[in-house]
């Protein structure tokens, strides 16, 4: 059953990371926050961008290092 559960997330995530390269987000995104966060959830999001789900990072606050 585990071994089921694997293979169903590895394919889940698989499928998120096509679907963000066929969007160019590897290659035309810029490298901040918000486009590393794009990246990330339309990863997470695997099967679900193929059905209409477009998931955005537009701003994200990234607290800095204490001095």
């Amino acid at each position: 059953m585990v071994r089921l559960i694997t293979i169903i997330v590895l394919v889940w995530l698989l499928v998120g990371a096509i679907a963000a390269g066929q969007r160019g987000y590897y290659t035309d995104t810029t490298e901040d926050c918000a486009g590393v966060g794009t990246i990330v959830v339309t990863v997470l999001a695997g099967p679900l961008n193929y059905a209409g789900v477009n998931p955005k990072v537009s701003e994200c606050n990234v607290p800095q290092p204490s001095q």
